[in-house]
């Protein structure tokens, strides 16, 4: 293997939605440049982080239709029955539901938690408070998914945060997607709330680390088959 063969393999990529973004820190840091070598080496940390926020590396997604799968990289904030967002027409009874707050040092692209069909897509508009306060699921600007498996239904929602100021989802209503598959981002720190169906047994508390497309969120059934991986 030769150097830029093993070099290309150790750089994570970033994904196309913070291409304009990097570029934007880049120029400025050439502005500044030209105006003081203090200033530029401060606008290169920044484009290297904003390069860092955008990454978009392979994961390795366990092929097992018994786990719900972390939908973001961060940590559980939050697990508990609490009811689903009204636009989403999950239920009006409270649902077991699992947050995920990711910090603007954290992955920020989403994946799928489970191989289904999106039912239904709702955006609603709203405030952009701490997304780790538990009023964030109720306040702030969202995004929510129904993703239908195997007869039951699940609620993931993208939630703005007090930095976050745009939402952005890759999949339209009716489309079918697969576990571990990239569905949208956040940009600028935030929050993933998922929605589980009451057979679903949490495998995780508040505190745990979760890494989206990986890290096995609760279990459908007990009794589960060995696992095999995919990546992407």
């Amino acid at each position: 293997m030769s150097m830029i063969e093993s070099v290309r393999r150790q750089l994570v990529p970033i994904h196309p939605e913070g291409y304009i973004f990097v570029a934007g820190f880049a120029i400025a840091t050439l502005i500044l440049g030209s105006l003081s070598g203090t200033l530029f080496w401060i606008g290169a940390i920044a484009t290297a982080w904003c390069a860092y926020f955008f990454r978009d590396p392979v994961r390795h997604t366990p092929l097992d239709d018994n786990l719900v799968i972390s939908p973001a990289d961060g940590v559980v904030c939050s697990v508990g029955y609490f009811a689903p967002p009204p636009e989403l027409g999950l239920s009006t009874e409270p649902m077991q539901r699992v947050s995920i707050f990711m910090s603007v040092f954290d992955c920020h692209v989403n994946r799928a938690p489970i191989a289904g069909r999106v039912t239904k897509i709702a955006y609603r508009p709203g405030a952009f408070v701490n997304a780790a306060f538990d009023k964030a699921s109720e306040n702030n600007e969202r995004n929510g998914l129904v993703i239908e498996a195997a007869g039951s239904r699940f609620g993931v929602v993208q939630i703005a945060g007090f930095i976050a100021r745009r939402i952005v989802c890759f999949v339209r209503q009716g489309e079918t997607i697969g576990a571990g598959d990239r569905f949208g981002l956040i940009r600028f720190g935030s929050r993933v709330d998922i929605y589980l169906p009451g057979s679903a047994r949490p495998l995780v508390t508040i505190g745990s680390k979760a890494i989206a497309g990986e890290t096995a969120l609760a279990e459908l059934r007990s009794n589960a088959p060995r696992r095999n991986f995919k990546s992407g």
